[in-house]
């Protein structure tokens, strides 16, 4: 979903003045659509324009993304895959490539996971699909959203809770609560030697 931009927001997005945006309106370099009453508007597209000059907007892809978390789901994976194809075969979408990858909902540096991330960010694709908010990431969501609307693309959820595996969200939890409890050990650590220190200066 491309968002719309008032002249103000336009010209702050692209890094340029009002008035460098009215010139160049008036020489002609870009062409804002205006509505009903004559208001002045841009989209993604007049962003991308600007910043990415020769940028193909008709090469915008259609991403599906389906991820496990471990390589003994891979019946998991399968089923994703074939209900996200039936998800869009209904929505009479047409998809232009699909990514399937193992790895952890809570890692961000997923290599896959970052690739279509590096495309959203250089508004290469339209819409990404995703079975539920957590094949994508498990934590951070809303950024991830804020990211891809800010750059034209709209991410599909198809809120199948069935396709998000209950243990996943467990294993995650434990690493959670694993790392916590590693960072209050250090903390504790800390604390003990701080302690020993002030005491050994009182002497």
């Amino acid at each position: 979903m491309s968002r719309v931009y008032r002249i103000g927001e336009f010209a702050e997005r692209i890094g340029r003045s009002v008035s460098t945006v009215r010139r160049w309106e008036v020489e002609g370099r870009i062409s804002p659509r205006r509505t009903p009453t004559g208001q002045r508007y841009f989209d993604d597209t007049d962003v991308r324009r600007v910043l990415q000059p020769g940028f193909d907007e008709s090469a915008r892809r259609t991403v599906v993304y389906c991820r496990v978390s471990s390589p003994g789901q891979k019946a998991d994976l399968a089923l994703q895959v074939a209900a996200m194809e039936q998800f869009c075969r209904a929505r009479g979408l047409a998809v232009d490539e699909w990514v399937s990858e193992v790895g952890g909902g809570m890692d961000l540096r997923r290599k896959k996971f970052l690739a279509i991330m590096d495309g959203v960010d250089r508004g290469e694709v339209s819409t990404l699909v995703v079975a539920h908010e957590d094949r994508l990431v498990r934590f951070g969501y809303d950024y991830l959203e804020h990211v891809a609307a800010r750059n034209g693309c709209e991410i599909l959820v198809a809120n199948q809770e069935s396709l998000s595996p209950r243990q996943e969200l467990v294993e995650d939890m434990l690493a959670i609560v694993h790392s916590f409890s590693g960072r209050l050990y250090g903390l504790r650590r800390y604390e003990k030697t701080l302690k020993d220190e002030l005491r050994g200066g009182d002497q």
